[in-house]
């Protein structure tokens, strides 16, 4: 695999922060005593306050959503999948920003992540599509996207086009094939230029490993 270099560092106080809620999370999830508990919800509250301070958040509405979080702390996951026909890549326009992306979202628990991807594709575009090798696996809170609380890994797949015309859903305003040298504005946070280029480097080269941060 190719390792992909840190260019987009995490503010020191983010990563403070979320350090500590996962601790906290994971102390409640384990505590043994009132004692603990009582420790670990300070915790808490800490990590909550350090994000309000940095950010336009309540504390209180911050706080509540970290204890929405239960047990062992660990990451999201967020797939994406490059569906290409004659050249081109399909993308859809999120309905949240109205810019474009490659179709996804987050991980289901008890899917697969190819089921997932290609679930997503036909919800959000009306095209089927068969997953058929990993173009990376990326941080997503690094490269582009903005700085998120809750730690997220990025999966991209490269699909077989199964046909089907594309078409808006309940999730995305539009969706059309791109030539990748004339493309729209792109919902960074979702999908950027680093990921479509990887995209290209995998089509010119199918023998070429998947890339990893």
């Amino acid at each position: 695999m190719t390792n992909i270099p840190d260019d987009a560092p995490v503010p020191p106080w983010l990563e403070w922060a979320r350090e500590m809620q996962a601790m906290a999370q994971t102390g409640l999830t384990y505590a043994k005593s009132h004692y603990d508990e009582a420790l670990f919800k300070r915790f808490m509250e800490i990590a909550a306050e350090m994000t309000a301070m940095n950010s336009q958040l309540d504390r209180a509405t911050v706080e509540e959503v970290f204890l929405l979080q239960p047990g062992y702390a660990t990451v999201k996951v967020d797939v994406r999948g490059a569906v290409i026909r004659e050249g081109k890549v399909l993308l859809v326009q999120e309905r949240m920003d109205e810019k474009w992306c490659l179709p996804g979202g987050w991980a289901d628990v008890g899917e697969y992540p190819s089921c997932m991807v290609e679930r997503e594709i036909f919800e959000e575009s009306g095209v089927r599509a068969r997953a058929r090798r990993l173009v990376g696996l990326y941080d997503a809170n690094r490269k582009g996207r903005p700085m998120e609380f809750f730690h997220a890994y990025k999966a991209v797949f490269i699909c077989k086009d199964l046909g089907g015309e594309p078409h808006s859903s309940d999730e995305t305003l539009d969706a059309a094939f791109f030539d990748f040298d004339d493309l729209p504005t792109l919902s960074e946070n979702r999908t950027n230029a680093a990921h479509l280029a990887e995209v290209r480097k995998h089509l010119d080269d199918p023998g070429r490993p998947a890339a990893f941060d």
